[in-house]
């Protein structure tokens, strides 16, 4: 997808009738959704920070023996701060930086429970195949310099942070992984989920620097239900979808990391899929951009030397079974 193209839905809402636009958002999307009202607060954040804040509420059906369980799910997609020639001290603070505010944000619409997109602490850097520097952005789980972060966020918003890092086995001889970190509304880890599935197309040479994920399909409690990740690719797989929801998952986040050439037309129709099949809400989150690294690479492909993955697309997409 050319880095011109806003998104579909805007070129939808530019280009057709408004009498018929209704009518073409349901075909493609189910029925419509209620916007809400973002809270003041969050929006003055958002406009004095530059980034883009919706809401939608899925309805259920009232029930008069239950009240309402009402969970309010952050998702997040955001591009690097700074170029990847930058020392990478500067990248990953200016990243940090940039996110605190947009939990902030997600903070004062009260938001519970919150998802950032994959990798999100570093470049999107795997399609080069040079282990230096890009590794050293690898942390661990006990003393990682994100992980703590995000803990204290999570503490001081009383707010569940899912945050998919490049993680650093340390007790294993530094072995790599790419993994999500569930973090408690306390602060405490909760768990880690491992990325179950490594792409080997194009230029998406991930498995240079990891394996596929040994954790499974790990479900985790929460004060506001029980959520699981499937990172990424994970997504092509219905059965690995089926496994979270046999586990008793009730959403499951989606963080990834595609660019609009290889899986736009799936990207969002899978997650759909996923939710209709197996009785849970899905929430897909992809990274925004284009990203430019320092030297060129190639991926045995045919295609000529380049500098850049691609362009990131998207803008993030929810899905519920009553869709």
């Amino acid at each position: 997808m050319s880095s011109d193209f806003d998104s579909l839905e805007r070129s939808l809402e530019q280009h057709i009738p408004e009498d018929e636009l209704r009518e073409v958002k349901r075909i493609l999307y189910g029925k419509e959704l209620q916007k809400l009202e973002i809270p003041s607060a969050a929006q003055s954040i958002a406009d004095s920070k530059d980034f883009e804040i919706n809401g939608y509420r899925f309805g259920a059906q009232f029930e008069t023996l239950r009240p309402p369980r009402i969970v309010r799910v952050g998702i997040v997609q955001n591009k690097i701060v700074l170029p990847t020639t930058e020392c990478l001290n500067a990248q990953r603070s200016a990243l940090h930086y940039r996110i605190a505010d947009i939990i902030s944000a997600a903070a004062a619409a009260n938001v519970n429970i919150l998802c950032l997109q994959e990798t999100w602490h570093m470049p999107f850097a795997f399609c080069t195949r040079e282990k230096m520097p890009w590794c050293q952005f690898a942390e661990t789980i006990k003393e990682g310099p994100t992980v703590r972060f995000c803990q204290e966020l999570a503490k001081h918003y009383n707010m569940v942070i899912v945050s998919p890092i490049l993680e650093r086995d340390e007790t294993h001889g530094d072995v790599i992984w790419n993994t999500a970190v569930v973090i408690s509304n306390s602060g405490k880890v909760l768990g880690i989920s491992r990325k179950n599935h490594i792409p080997r197309v194009g230029d998406f040479n991930e498995s240079t620097y990891y394996n596929e994920g040994n954790t499974g399909h790990r479900v985790f409690q929460t004060q506001w239900g029980k959520i699981a990740v499937a990172i990424c690719y994970e997504r092509h797989h219905p059965q690995s979808w089926m496994m979270y929801g046999i586990n008793g998952a009730e959403i499951v986040f989606n963080p990834s990391a595609t660019v609009g050439g290889l899986s736009e037309p799936l990207w969002g129709i899978e997650a759909r899929n996923a939710a209709i099949a197996n009785s849970y809400f899905t929430c897909a989150i992809n990274r925004v951009g284009t990203e430019y690294f320092p030297n060129e690479f190639t991926s045995g492909d045919g295609q000529a030397a380049h500098k850049d993955l691609g362009h990131f697309y998207g803008k993030p997409r929810r899905y519920s079974l009553t869709k």
